[in-house]
Formats: structure tokens, C-alpha cells, sequence
């Protein structure tokens, strides 16, 4: 993977016309609305608060999109890291978009039909951080490297086994170029990646003799499925992982075993990237590009990601000079549509609508349409206790003003397993006025 410029997204809206359009059957729209067009959501005056799109509804804040992206562009630039950011945790090319137009170096995806999605929306740069196995899979990379010679992409190789195979197919289909990978490295007890040096020299060797059908262009690792007792054993841990991955990519060097300038380094999730920063920049007078896969930081959350921000800051103390950290954009709005009990308002969302495997919905904001002039926030004593497919039982305090037909915004947990349950998000102002959306392709 050569350095160039931002990968184009030209013929980015080809791939709308193959899927029904947005309208009044999409979560979200307004019932009998026609079908619409980004444009014309962005343009129909719409107003969350005012009702004008039915709930539960998912919405992105303008605000803190616009402030998550310029605190990672400012990130990137004090830290000189460049960024591929995980399009599986929004599967959105409208958000793919903003994220190469503020400097992304390309998209890293984990499955091919991840890869197909961007490849559709016209992104040329594409990481697969994962293995690349199966005839479906490997025949559809090796055809598009063929196709288009703009097209530029690598997967991840952590065996010898899994070199031998991308080796036979590679002269099997004859892309005309090599296919690009990075050596995996990997921790005990974790995910995939080589666990000790010396099996990843020995993969590395092996892809190196399979000279010119592969060709190895730097060391990777997953650091987020490393776990200690607690957190400071956890981050000493990646600390440790992170210097294994430099310490692989010295020796690859060495050998001459990576044909490409600059070596790439990758690593670095949404909870950690910050230690990620400390790998290597120059092996024996080679230059090397440390990239980073973070694909929360553009909306955040209100739980582990922002447990994990406050420790970076805590780890990194001149992130403080980049100003606030991330904010969470994304939230989701419901009715309270039965007050059946004291102490117990039901919800009308559900694990349809909204994250729940690492925690439950944060009711954060009530409003009451046509009473109140803007939400307001709850007092502490609200909790949303359980989910079912379409209900939150929400605790309150014994005193309390909720009525039924108030709305409640929700902040989240995780934004990978929220995105997944919406074809169509609003993008709103501080308002709630809707001025754009975006759809995800999950």
C-alpha cells in the first residue's frame, strides 16, 4: 500500500439505486412518507422534539461529530499517527466519508462483505484487519486488485498455513500485482496473531518466498483483547504487547523480509490507541507509518469508551492541551408509553433498537411535546433496568413528573451493536432540527 493521496469516492452513490429507498417503511420516517433522498431529509424541516419523525429514533448529534473529528484530527497530528478508522462499527459510507475528508488514511473493514461495502461506495483504500480465508472471499479481492489498479488493500497473515493459501490462490487468479499483507502479531490467551517471535519470522519467511504473488508490508496486532486483573495490569500488558509488535517488525526488517516504504504499523482499537502511539518510526533508516484503527472515537458512547478516554488522559496528560475529550453523539429517543406501577416507567424501545451487551441504555433527558421549550435532564434515581424486543422498564424515583407521551433521550453503551439496528439515523443540531442523515449497510 503506496502513500498517496485520500482514496477517491468517486461513483459513491452508484450503489443507492440497488437497494429500496429510504420511506415511510424505514424505522425512523415518518409513515406514507415518499421515498427521499438525503437531500430531501436533510431539507424537509423536520424537528425531533416536535414530532415530526415517530420513536423510537435514533439520532446523531452535528455537534459532537463535528468536535470528535477535529479532537482526533488534532490527535493525529500531535502524535504524527495516521488513522484507517473500523467502518464495522457504523457500516455507514456518509460517516466513511467524513472521515477520509478529515485525513483517514483509508477504511479498515473485518469481513469481506465490509470490504464489498466500501469497495460500492468507491472507498480505494481498505484494511481488512482479519484473516483473508475462504474461495468466495479471496476470489472477490483477488478480481477486484485486477479490476481497478487504484485499488489498494491488505489483510492480515498469521500462519504459515494461512500464507500457503493465499500464496495458491494468488497464482491461481493472477491479479497482475501482489496482494498486500500484514504479519499478525497476537497475545496468549487472545485473538488471533502470532504469539511468539519466532512463529512470526517463520510466517514472515514464508510469505517473503512467495515472492512476487504476496508481498509483506509491515507487523499488526489487536491490543483490545488483551486483559490483566485490573486496569493497570491490562494496559502494562498492551504496553508490553505494543513493544513485541516493534520488536518483530526490527527482525522482519532486518532480514529484509518487507518490501514496502513505508513499513506500516497498525494497531491501536478505540481504548487504547494512545500507547499505540509508541511503536517504532524508522527501522535501520526506513521510515514507518504508525496507523491506528480506532472506529469509535467519531461518536464515542457514555460508558466503556468513555471509561477508557478518561484513562488515556490520565496516561497521557498532554491530551489535555487538544481541549475537551470526545463527546457522545449518538442517542436514541422513546415515549414513555405506560406508567403501570410506582417506581416503573415503561419504554418504547427495545434490544431492537438499542445496545445492551456491555450495558444498558442511560436514560440522560425527558420532554414533554408542547409543554416543554427544550429536554431537560433527569435527576439522578432514573435507570433502565431491562429490555425486552420492543419495551425499556426504566426505574424512577417515588416522586416524579413523567406523564405519558413523554419523550426520553438515551445515551448508549456501545456504538457497534446501535448502529447495526437502524437503516437510517438522523443528524440533528442542537435543536433537534434534522439537517442530514446517514444510512449503514450491515
Amino acid at each position: 500500500m503506496s502513500a498517496q493521496s485520500n482514496p477517491s469516492r468517486a461513483g459513491s452513490n452508484a450503489s443507492h439505486e440497488a437497494r429500496a429507498p429510504l420511506d415511510g417503511q424505514t424505522k425512523g420516517l415518518p409513515a406514507g412518507t415518499a421515498p427521499l433522498s438525503r437531500e430531501a431529509i436533510a431539507h424537509a424541516g423536520w424537528n425531533v422534539l416536535r414530532e415530526d419523525l415517530p420513536l423510537p429514533l435514533a439520532v446523531l448529534k452535528e455537534s459532537s461529530l463535528a468536535h470528535n473529528s477535529a479532537w482526533m484530527k488534532s490527535f493525529r497530528q500531535m502524535t504524527g499517527v495516521a488513522i484507517a478508522p473500523h467502518g464495522k462499527t457504523s457500516m455507514s459510507p456518509e460517516l466513511y466519508a467524513r472521515q477520509l475528508a478529515d485525513g483517514a488514511w483509508g477504511i479498515t473493514v473485518a469481513t469481506v462483505q465490509q470490504l464489498r461495502v466500501c469497495r460500492e461506495h468507491g472507498i480505494s483504500r481498505v484494511v481488512l484487519a482479519n484473516q483473508l480465508v475462504g474461495r468466495q472471499a479471496i476470489g472477490y479481492v483477488l478480481d477486484e486488485l485486477a479490476r481497478d489498479r487504484h485499488f489498494q488493500f491488505c489483510c492480515l497473515v498469521d500462519s504459515v498455513a494461512g500464507a500457503d493459501l493465499l500464496h495458491r490462490a494468488a497464482m491461481e487468479r493472477n491479479a497482475g500485482r501482489p496482494l498486500d499483507v500484514l504479519l499478525e502479531c497476537g497475545a496468549t490467551g487472545a485473538r488471533t496473531g502470532c504469539r511468539t517471535a519466532d512463529e512470526a519470522l517463520a510466517v514472515a519467511r514464508r510469505i517473503a518466498d512467495a515472492r512476487p504473488w504476496l508481498r509483506l508490508i509491515g507487523v499488526e496486532g489487536f491490543e483490545g483483547a488483551i486483559h490483566g486483573a485490573n486496569a493497570s495490569e491490562t494496559e502494562a500488558k498492551i504496553a508490553g504487547f505494543v513493544a513485541f509488535i516493534g520488536d518483530v517488525a526490527q527482525r522482519c526488517a532486518d532480514e529484509n523480509l518487507i518490501d514496502a516504504d513505508p513499513i506500516i504499523l497498525s494497531a491501536g482499537g478505540s481504548a487504547y490507541f494512545d500507547i499505540v502511539t509508541k511503536l517504532p518510526r524508522a527501522f535501520n533508516g526506513r521510515a514507518a507509518r504508525v496507523l491506528i484503527r480506532s472506529g469509535c472515537y467519531l461518536t464515542h458512547d457514555s460508558d466503556s469508551y468513555a471509561k477508557a478516554a478518561a484513562r488515556m488522559r490520565e496516561r497521557m496528560p498532554e491530551i489535555a492541551t487538544l481541549g475537551p475529550g470526545l463527546r457522545d453523539a449518538l442517542e436514541v429517543w422513546s415515549y414513555v408509553q405506560s406508567l403501570p406501577e410506582p417506581g416503573l416507567a415503561i419504554l418504547t424501545m427495545g434490544k431492537r433498537d438499542v445496545s445492551y451487551d456491555q450495558h444498558l441504555p442511560f436514560p440522560r433527558m425527558s420532554f414533554r411535546p408542547g409543554t416543554d421549550a427544550a429536554p431537560r435532564a433527569l435527576a439522578d434515581g432514573y435507570e433502565i433496568t431491562a429490555l425486552n424486543d420492543q419495551h425499556a422498564f426504566m426505574r424512577t424515583p417515588a416522586a416524579h413528573d413523567l406523564a405519558v407521551g413523554d419523550m426520553i433521550g438515551s445515551t448508549i453503551a456501545h456504538p457497534c451493536t446501535t448502529f447495526d439496528k437502524w437503516r437510517f439515523m438522523a443528524v440533528v443540531d442542537d435543536a433537534y432540527n434534522v439537517i442530514d442523515s446517514i444510512t449503514t449497510w450491515f
